[in-house]
């Protein structure tokens, strides 16, 4: 069981990695709507996983586009900064059900799953602009990019949570 979900995790962190470089760097609506979908992995890894090993495979995960988007490591500080902030954004998100370990994303209801998403991708959107604007004098296109990107990038990541999970009868 343990190797299953290892294969799991591994195969989902190569494909969000080739999508994001391959294919979403690639989009560019209007100047400043890029989706990012790589954050899919911090997402949606388990629950009961071990959250210090989540903060260093976000690290990497981050990392890893940074080398091929050749932003210098702005996507590694938003991805571990919402990895730390993961368990408080699930607790606010899911309640009770995420403090017993009995929440499952994919599973959950449409409106806590819709909190959870939404909270994880602006605030990495956020702190991506941020870093890549770093100017308190552009706050209007870092609020606009963070907006319009995370609308796109909520779309994209609701929709792959809801094609690929697994229905429970």
């Amino acid at each position: 069981m343990l190797n299953n979900i290892f294969f799991i995790n591994i195969v989902r962190f190569l494909v969000l990695v080739l999508t994001q470089v391959l294919l979403l760097n690639h989009v560019d609506f209007l100047g400043y709507i890029n989706p990012y979908i790589y954050i899919l992995f911090i997402i949606v890894y388990p629950i009961t996983g071990n959250k210090s090993l989540l903060i260093f495979i976000s690290f990497l995960l981050g990392l890893t586009i940074d080398v091929f988007s050749d932003t210098g490591g702005i996507h590694a500080g938003a991805a571990v900064f919402i990895a730390y902030l993961r368990p408080f954004i699930l607790k606010y998100s899911f309640g009770i059900s995420y403090q017993y370990n009995t929440v499952k994303v994919s599973n959950a209801e449409f409106g806590q799953r819709l909190l959870y998403v939404v909270s994880m991708v602006f605030i990495h959107h956020l702190v991506l602009f941020l870093l890549e604007i770093f100017n308190v004098n552009h706050i209007l296109l870092i609020l606009k990019s963070t907006l319009f990107s995370g609308i796109f990038s909520t779309i994209l990541i609701l929709s792959a949570i809801t094609i690929f999970s697994k229905k429970s009868k």
